[in-house]
């Protein structure tokens, strides 16, 4: 089991005004909503300020709503959120709660006789993990809402609750997924990532090549295999494997078109790709969102390079700060078995 240090948010001769999560980004506020004993719960993205936002899908098995305003042609050009929810195609419903807030604070695409908010929602699958039949509702969506603010909890909160990884086996091999944030500056221009890790196969440490968190050899095994490898082998997955998704959002204050805003989207998954293996399978429901929320100039591939160092960094924190909750192993609980901590 490699022994591998919690990164800190904070790097050195950076002020405490650079925390290191997406909220970094001016204008970007994050809400969870958790709900432990059912192990499932959301988590927002509020834009303070309209957003020209993004998307790219990479999964075949994606759950979504309203992602249609991100498309280049459509009437509505801005977003006022966006939404990660558990509970599977319920949960789509939490978004509802945070159109009702968005719209008690006059916020949204104006038709007149009130603004409607524009929110693109995307969910996971954490049936399986999740306890009661409790699916994200409305409720939770706007609690989420009320919520938010600059400081991101990490690991087993919010979306990130129900999470798992390492799942060719089902659930009784995986370990624990979450939600992990970053952040990344280049002089005036800031870029922001939060991503929910609940993927099919293994969180990688690109720089060294060892799984962080992934397939069990056992139900009892604190030892991963390498699923990639395995499949090579012709092992097929088993279980609750074919559900999964990893869903992201990317921020920055850099001004974007839409369509600039969907290549930033697409770039990010690059950071994806080098850090969950496999990766976009069909068992997978991978999205990426992008939101652009300010008017600072600056080259589009910049961005995107510093947009997939956050997301790999913020990869590796969902599964670093996770909480296996007593049903499936966490990193933390792996490196206490080997007398990491």
């Amino acid at each position: 089991m490699e022994t591998i240090d919690l990164p800190h948010h904070l790097n050195e001769n950076e002020s405490e005004e650079f925390s290191g999560a997406i909220t970094d980004v001016p204008g970007i506020l994050v809400g969870h909503a958790t709900n432990r004993q059912a192990r499932t719960g959301c988590t927002v993205v509020l834009c303070e300020r309209d957003a020209v936002g993004g998307i790219d899908i990479r999964g075949t098995a994606a759950g979504t709503r309203q992602v249609d305003a991100l498309r280049s042609l459509h009437l509505v050009d801005r977003v006022q959120a966006v939404l990660l929810s558990g509970g599977s195609a319920f949960g789509l419903d939490a978004a509802g709660g945070v159109m009702r807030f968005l719209e008690e604070h006059q916020r949204g695409f104006d038709v007149k006789i009130t603004h409607v908010p524009i929110v693109p929602t995307a969910v996971i699958f954490d049936l399986a993990f999740a306890e009661g039949g409790f699916r994200p509702d409305r409720a939770m969506g706007y609690q989420a809402c009320l919520n938010a603010g600059k400081k991101v909890e990490e690991g087993s909160a919010g979306v990130g609750t129900g999470a798992t990884v390492g799942k060719l086996y089902g659930i009784s091999h995986a370990m624990k997924g979450g939600v992990g944030t970053a952040s990344r500056r280049l002089g005036q221009i800031l870029v922001g990532a939060l991503v929910v890790v609940n993927a099919f196969g293994d969180v990688i440490n690109e720089k060294t090549g060892d799984i962080l968190a992934g397939t069990r050899e056992s139900d009892t095994s604190f030892s991963c295999v390498d699923t990639n490898q395995c499949m090579r082998q012709g092992k097929t997955p088993q279980g609750e494997s074919l559900f999964n998704t990893t869903l992201g959002v990317v921020a920055t204050n850099a001004s974007l078109t839409r369509p600039q805003a969907g290549k930033l989207a697409q770039m990010t998954q690059n950071g994806l790709v080098k850090t969950i293996s496999p990766i976009h399978t069909t068992y997978d429901g991978d999205v990426v969102f992008s939101l652009s929320v300010g008017e600072e100039e600056a080259d589009l591939n910049i961005i995107g390079a510093m947009a997939e160092d956050a997301i790999k960094e913020a990869v590796k924190r969902a599964v670093l700060f996770a909480d296996g909750m007593g049903v499936v192993p966490s990193v933390r609980d792996m490196r206490k078995s080997h007398g990491a901590e």
